[in-house]
């Protein structure tokens, strides 16, 4: 019998079903242990602060914000590794986490198998994070980011304001508000503002409305 005690793990994922299937699957391994369960971000900084896991899987897509959940782990639970667990496949999303402090970003279309890999991995002190995603972020990181306010009018864009409106709505001048779409057809490689709106939502920049 192995004295190697088993890595203790927090599921934090706001679908209940989800979160048993993965104690199930977990619990086949000896060596993995689910020590705690978390719907929210709020509960999953709990459960963290009372359990001290190893290894946190958390989702993006939770009450509270997965990112933000994450931010405060790492602050509050420095120690823990955490692996971000998610359907989201954006460019933008995998960035943040990954600079946010993830130790790892998973979908949850991941095998068993390579589920217990990437724990164990990132348990050691090493990061996961597949040859899609790696891509992904190569690709985010050689692309210049848009400024907060380039953010604010993108929004505005997308809803399908004219540089008019977009000026009067943010308070700014016609030509400011001009210079910032020119900026962000540039950044986003987009040669209309219909292009730049399907690009911003292909990379996760701005969440579709419902």
């Amino acid at each position: 019998m192995s004295s190697v005690p088993p890595i203790r793990i927090l599921i934090a994922d706001d679908h209940h079903i989800v979160r048993m299937g993965l104690k199930a699957v977990l619990q086949l391994d000896p060596g993995l242990s689910v020590v705690a369960e978390a719907s929210s971000a709020d509960e999953a900084v709990v459960a963290c602060m009372e359990t001290r896991p190893d290894v946190t899987l958390l989702d993006l897509r939770m009450p509270g914000n997965g990112l933000e959940a994450l931010r405060r782990l790492r602050t509050q639970c420095p120690e823990v590794r955490v692996l971000i667990l998610t359907t989201s496949e954006l460019e933008e999303d995998i960035h943040r986490a990954v600079a946010a402090g993830a130790a790892g970003y998973l979908l949850k279309s991941i095998s068993p198998g390579e589920l217990a890999a990437a724990i164990r991995l990132v348990h050691s002190g090493e990061r996961w994070v597949s040859e899609a995603e790696a891509r992904k972020l190569a690709e985010r990181a050689a692309t210049p980011g848009l400024s907060p306010r380039e953010t604010e009018v993108l929004h505005l864009l997308i809803k399908g304001l004219s540089n008019y409106d977009i000026s009067t709505a943010l308070e700014i001048t016609h030509s400011t508000a001009k210079a910032h779409v020119a900026h962000i057809l540039e950044k986003l490689n987009a040669a209309t503002r219909a292009e730049a709106a399907a690009e911003a939502l292909r990379r996760g920049l701005v969440q579709p409305e419902l």
